[in-house]
Formats: structure tokens, sequence, C-alpha cells
């Protein structure tokens, strides 16, 4: 039976990386976050008045957080019934709850596997640096308030696969 694979991590941590690997490794769709989402996301705080690389305001969370997730989840139930479907994206509240893997096998009717990716925060640094996007413009310029929004990575509280996303090439 296919299923849904979870990767999740911090921004920076190799998620995307580890997903294509996946992905291809599995012959699975991939579906990351920011090309799902991104140009609908820009357009959408454009229009409203607010910067369209805003990821980190309570208007973005509020506002934004919720449909960008089920719509990751609304396209990979589309495509479960046929094959893997590999789904990237930070779920920093989700890897949280205890029950979250059962409730979303539940949502999209196939098995479920977590792999939670990580990294020392200067790889995660450098790398949101050296990738040159405007939407982590905000994470850089005010680092130690991101790094105390994220504050100790902590895995997922449920079983998951543990990914080092230190390695080489990782983003």
């Amino acid at each position: 039976m296919p299923r849904a694979i979870i990767i999740c991590g911090t921004p920076g941590s190799g998620k995307t990386t580890h997903a294509k690997q996946l992905a291809a490794d599995r012959k699975a769709s991939i579906l990351d976050i920011d090309t799902v989402t991104e140009r609908l996301v820009k357009t959408g705080l454009a229009e409203s008045g607010h910067s369209p690389d805003d990821r980190d305001s309570e208007y973005f969370k509020r506002t934004y957080r919720e449909p960008i997730y089920q719509a990751l989840f609304d396209i990979a139930r589309e495509n479960l019934p046929y094959h893997d479907v590999v789904i990237t994206g930070p779920f920093t509240s989700e890897i949280q709850d205890p029950g979250w893997p059962a409730k979303l096998a539940s949502e999209l009717c196939s098995p479920v596997e977590v792999h939670y990716v990580q990294c020392p925060p200067e790889i995660r640094r450098q790398r949101l640096a050296d990738r040159g996007d405007a939407r982590d413009r905000a994470k850089l310029e005010d680092w130690d308030r991101y790094i105390e929004y994220y504050g100790e990575e902590h895995p997922p509280v449920f079983e998951h696969v543990l990914v080092d996303g230190s390695g080489e090439g990782k983003s």
C-alpha cells in the first residue's frame, strides 16, 4: 500500500535534499511546501499589503499556515492511491502532538512515515545565507530571535526516522 512520507525539520536542515533522494529511491511524488504554495502565498501577502517574503509573522502563521498544509495533504490524498508521496515542510507544531501520525493517516487513508531532518544551527544559518532567498532575510537579520523561536531542535514525540542533514549538498 502506498504511504505518505513526511519530511520535517527546521529551515536549512536538509529537508529538500533528503526528500528528493527519498522520492527518487521510492519512485514517489514529491510535494515540497515551497513549490506547491509559494506563488500563491507571495501574491496573497502582497495583495493584502504585507511583505511577500514574510514567513515568520503572526499574520502569516494565522492566515496561511493551515491552508498551506491542507493544500499539501489534499494533493497527497489524490496521489496516494497510485504511489508513495513525499511531503516536505517544517511541521513544527504537529511533531509535538503524539497523535498526529494517526490523525494524518486517517485523513490521508494511507500509512504515514515521518522523517525528521536535523543539523546544527550554524550549518542551517550558512545554508540560508547561501541560498539567498528573500524569505530567509528576516531570519538571518535577527538570527538570535529566530533560533529562540525554534529553540532546541526537538525531534517528533512519536516514532520517526532521524536524519542527519549536516552532510554536504543539503539545503
